[in-house]
């Protein structure tokens, strides 16, 4: 067996493990999650993904390995703006402690069925079309901007979503409590509940979300005037699915804490403008380093994260800074 083959039977054998203890022990209906267990569950995602870095490291060496661990830690970073729209999904619904954990689980799993397709869109649309990296690059210096000038007040309300007004107007909707189900029958009629809805909302938004994620981890892993290998291609994979499977723990960890790191949305909105101008220089044939890249995304995020509790602990409100009140 090639080292690749190899990197993918261990990649999907610990993919198998980590699901069948999320859905069979992790995620028993009705229970709830509280936040020492969303810790220890936080950690052991965090051991994986880090195990997994030394275990690409020892099958493909430090440069893909490199790649790996920078690509898994802009798309875990991008995941807490996902934690912040996740917050407001479940607050508008009113979903239940017990319930959340289950919703949360289905709509990781669609969400990684859709990343997995929509990797294998972009490095075909890569490979057959080099440019587009261009168009790519050009669109995360775009978001960015529009991320790092976003204003507080500017929620993201479920309601106004398309999948909730199709959803309502075309399918019959309950607010009856759903006590962890999906779909109830009702006079003899079925209906789906608000815990659908929610999983619905879900996947959606993370699709929107993939439009982002996916462009910013092919700049991460693909080097100037290089083609994508196989390598590079597993690492795009895995980074991706480790940093989504991720994502239901760390729900219920920061759900308490997102809102204190005020500074962190500049902060991934600075490294996405990076990324894009790392992929738009390749134009005058520029390659940034693997490495001042690693250096310049962990700083960036750092920074940022230290700068938000530092003005947290010195108390003075974002808006008096600002100069918004």
């Amino acid at each position: 067996m090639s080292a690749n083959q190899i990197t993918y039977l261990v990649f999907g054998i610990v993919l198998i493990v980590a699901l069948v203890l999320d859905l069979g022990l992790l995620s028993k209906r009705g229970s709830t999650i509280t936040i020492r267990k969303a810790l220890y569950q936080t950690l052991f995602w965090v051991a994986l993904s880090f195990a997994f870095f030394g275990f690409m490291w020892f099958e493909h060496g430090s440069a893909p390995a490199t790649k790996y661990i920078l690509a898994y830690l802009m798309e875990w970073s991008l995941s807490i703006d996902n934690i912040f729209v996740f917050i407001l999904i479940f607050t508008f619904f009113k979903v239940t402690e017990s319930d959340a954990g289950r919703a949360l689980l289905i709509g990781i799993l669609l969400a990684i069925v859709f990343r997995i397709i929509f990797i294998a869109v972009g490095i075909e649309l890569v490979e057959r079309f080099h440019w587009i990296l261009y168009i790519f690059g050009a669109f995360l210096v775009y978001t960015g901007i529009k991320l790092f000038a976003k204003k507080d007040e500017e929620e993201f309300n479920p309601a106004d979503t398309a999948v909730y007004k199709f959803v309502t107007q075309y399918f019959r909707v309950t607010e009856v409590d759903p006590k962890g189900r999906y779909i109830i029958r009702l006079h003899n009629k079925v209906f789906f509940t608000t815990l659908a809805v929610v999983v619905f909302i879900l996947a959606a938004t993370d699709i929107v979300f993939a439009l982002d994620s996916i462009p910013v981890v092919l700049g991460v892993v693909k080097e100037a005037g290089k083609e994508l290998t196989a390598t590079d291609t597993l690492v795009i994979y895995s980074s991706n699915i480790f940093a989504v499977l991720g994502l239901r723990s760390l729900f219920f960890l920061m759900r308490g804490a997102v809102n204190k790191f005020d500074y962190l949305q500049q902060g991934i909105a600075i490294v996405l403008v990076f990324i894009g101008l790392k992929m738009l220089v390749e134009i005058f044939d520029v390659h940034v380093p693997i490495y001042i890249s690693l250096l310049f995304i962990v700083l960036c995020l750092g920074g940022s994260i230290w700068y938000s509790i530092y003005h947290q602990r010195k108390g003075v409100p974002r808006e008096v800074e600002d100069g918004s009140l």
